[in-house]
């Protein structure tokens, strides 16, 4: 069965770092266009980054300068790097797989303390 499974979230202090993974089942990771998204407590799931085939990344408003996508084809695995944590920043964080179909993961928990 094709998976993702998201790993690395925990608890931080903010302005502290975490490094999410997200790491892909099957055989098209390499052709896929995979994102992040999250979803803060009492609020809808919001678009945070994506990655494209070929590299080309883009960030939601909030996060840009902050977090830094990235993947790994060799691994399956796509990556947020999030630094300078804001408790705002507290969610479920999902991976997803955007084309050549939809898939979303479980979710990791983030939570940031101020």
């Amino acid at each position: 069965q094709v998976q993702l499974v998201e790993s690395g979230g925990g608890l931080v202090q903010a302005g502290g770092s975490l490094r999410l993974s997200c790491a892909a089942s099957g055989s098209s990771f390499s052709r896929s266009t995979m994102g992040w998204y999250r979803q803060p407590p009492g609020n809808q799931r919001e678009f945070v980054a994506r990655i494209t085939s070929g590299g080309f990344t883009n960030y939601g408003d909030s996060v840009k300068g902050r977090f830094t996508i990235s993947r790994d084809n060799a691994k399956n695995t796509v990556y947020l790097q999030m630094n300078s944590l804001k408790p705002e920043d507290t969610a479920v964080y999902y991976c997803r797989r955007i084309t050549p179909y939809e898939q979303w993961g479980q979710g990791t928990q983030v939570t940031v303390s101020s």
